[in-house]
């Protein structure tokens, strides 16, 4: 068996006295697309800051490619994982092109120009993200959906084994949310890269996701290929409500079906 890309093991956080992370244990595996679900405040987006290094765990630790996180260099690490994060403000009036090309900067040299190739990635992932008409636009005056795919163009311009995303459907209408979640699904079978994903959107979760994790209470609930854990009983411990998760033959994958009375 492969490598895990991350092994977490006991891992802990909290801010102040809130603890949000209890011991929370997982494995990712390489070439897998894996969505990551839970209720709201259950430390869906912290867990992704912890894989990142920009948040430092009170305990436990975090292994990527069997090598502790902490002892990568920024440098080193950004040329290794890309994350889209879920508050992506962009202030300064850069152009889409300029702003999808930062995705280059940790594979650049210092004080050198952006080769061929990195000129042709940049191109390839706002094509890919359907952002290449706007390359001229200052990204100051793009809408939030607009601006959403700028950021994941950039991810992909990083060109990186993994990628990381935070809610990455969350400015987008039906339409681009399934062309987004596509693009990353492609990534996957055909580059062979790890996709780890935030997602609030079980139907979208059911249709792209390889495997899902459920967080509750701070820990990992359920994880594991969707087929076996993407259930009515798990849907009911985790989030509280009654749903029928079946096979949809005109979707092609596991559908969810929700019953509106919920009980807070």
């Amino acid at each position: 068996m492969a490598e895990a890309v991350f092994h977490i093991s006991g891992l802990e956080f909290a801010y102040g006295p809130q603890r949000v992370l209890r011991g929370l244990e997982l494995e990712i595996r390489p070439g897998c697309f894996y969505g990551i679900v839970g209720r709201n405040g259950c430390g869906k987006t912290t867990l992704l800051d912890l894989m990142t290094g920009v948040r430092r765990p009170a305990a436990g630790g975090i292994r990527l490619w069997g090598r502790e996180l902490s002892r990568y260099a920024r440098r080193e690490l950004a040329r290794g994982l890309a994350l889209a994060p879920q508050e992506f403000a962009i202030d300064f009036p850069f152009s889409v092109w300029e702003t999808v090309l930062m995705g280059r900067h940790p594979h650049l040299p210092r004080f050198s120009s952006p080769s061929a190739r990195d000129l042709a990635l940049v191109e390839e992932a706002m094509a890919e993200l359907a952002v290449d008409r706007l390359a001229s636009k200052l990204v100051t005056e793009l809408s939030g959906g607009e601006k959403q795919r700028v950021v994941l163009a950039r991810v992909l311009a990083q060109d990186t084994p993994v990628i990381l995303l935070d809610e990455p459907t969350s400015n987008l209408d039906v339409n681009h949310s399934l062309a987004v979640l596509g693009v990353m699904e492609q990534r996957v079978r055909r580059r062979g890269c790890t996709v780890v994903a935030v997602l609030h959107d079980l139907a979208l979760a059911a249709a792209f996701c390889d495997r899902l994790v459920f967080l509750s209470g701070g820990r990992v609930f359920a994880a594991g290929p969707t087929a076996e854990v993407l259930t009515a009983d798990n849907l009911a411990a985790v989030f509280g409500v009654e749903a029928r998760v079946d096979w949809d033959a005109f979707a092609g994958c596991r559908t969810v079906v929700f019953r509106k009375e919920v009980h807070w």
